[in-house]
């Protein structure tokens, strides 16, 4: 015995050719719908530009809070003259003897005004990378990107954020060296500092150490994405969304970025900080700096400040993504 029909029409067993017009047209309708659907809830949402811009802004406001104190022990101990400092420690207890606590926090303004910007600029460079590798993708089957795909928008979002980090990055580090030797404070601030260098040398000089600045940061925000987006994946349970990871387990992820990015970037981010706080003249550019470097001070001085920098690197980049990952929450709930 045949079965019956399920869908009740009366052309269910009819072959397509003679089935009246109004018949083929409803199919016809139907299939272009499901496709339609089908296409829609597949397709990549671009990722919002500006939410990026300000959650990045607020993360690195956490980030120079958390880590100014080693960031400034990591830069005095890149550009001090050889035995000026036995180390670390030694380096800590003479500056808070000659400054007390505060001292930590010399040179905090220019980052810190400089670096909503720059982080903004930094994490809407990679929504932006991300979108990139998406539109050239179009066809592909999910949204989940590879890890090499996540590291070619980390390494893109270095160059828009070089146009502001440079210049910031060379007066916070003129201030940080400044008034290390007694007597010999050169300025009064960052404004101050800004007027001498330009009186000095013009744009030319606010921006020395570009170049090494996108060595650093090419590579190093490459590597500094692609691990907080690996340890995101790794923290999230089977069948649960990235993106609802609780407080420990985004901050431990952030940390987890951070030593990434500084296990690689501390070589030229030794020769950024020399370039950048030299007198005019002393170096010929990033590969003179480097030969001059290694002639005077040997290999290991391009890993000066290596600790500061691990120490700094979890606290710092922890208090990051905590930041960014609040602010994100906040907005999409608002927009």
């Amino acid at each position: 015995m045949a079965t019956p029909s399920t869908n009740g029409s009366k052309y269910s067993n009819q072959p397509p050719s003679s089935l009246p017009i109004d018949q083929k047209l409803a199919i016809a309708n139907s299939a272009n719908q499901n496709l339609t659907s089908n296409q829609s809830s597949s397709a990549h949402k671009p990722i919002g530009a500006w939410k990026s811009f300000i959650s990045g802004g607020f993360g690195g406001i956490c980030a120079v809070l958390v880590g100014q104190p080693f960031d400034l022990t990591k830069t005095r101990l890149q550009t001090a003259s050889p035995g000026q400092y036995s180390g670390t420690l030694d380096l800590v207890r003479k500056t808070f003897a000659k400054d007390g606590l505060i001292g930590f926090y010399r040179g905090m303004s220019s980052p810190l005004i400089g670096v909503t910007p720059m982080f903004a600029v930094s994490f809407w460079g990679y929504a932006m990378g991300k979108n990139l590798v998406y539109s050239f993708t179009p066809n592909r089957s999910s949204k989940d990107l590879s890890y090499s795909q996540f590291a070619l928008a980390g390494g893109f979002s270095a160059l828009p954020t070089t146009l502001i980090a440079a210049p910031i990055e060379r007066v916070k580090v003129l201030l940080q060296v400044d008034g290390q030797n007694p007597g010999q404070q050169k300025y009064s601030g960052s404004i101050d500092c800004v007027k001498q260098v330009y009186k000095q040398g013009g744009i030319k000089s606010i921006y020395k150490g570009s170049l090494a600045t996108v060595i650093r940061d090419g590579p190093g925000s490459a590597a500094y994405f692609v691990a907080y987006e690996a340890a995101k994946r790794s923290l999230t349970p089977t069948g649960s969304d990235p993106s609802k990871l609780n407080l420990s387990a985004i901050c431990a992820a952030g940390g987890f970025a951070g030593i990434a990015m500084w296990s690689i970037a501390i070589p030229p981010d030794v020769i950024k900080s020399r370039l950048q706080s030299a007198p005019e003249g002393t170096y010929n550019g990033a590969l003179d700096c480097l030969r001059k470097t290694i002639s005077q001070d040997g290999p290991k001085a391009l890993f000066k400040g290596f600790g500061p920098a691990m120490w700094r690197a979890v606290p710092a980049n922890a208090a990051t993504f905590l930041g960014v990952e609040l602010a994100l929450t906040g907005l999409n709930k608002i927009a």
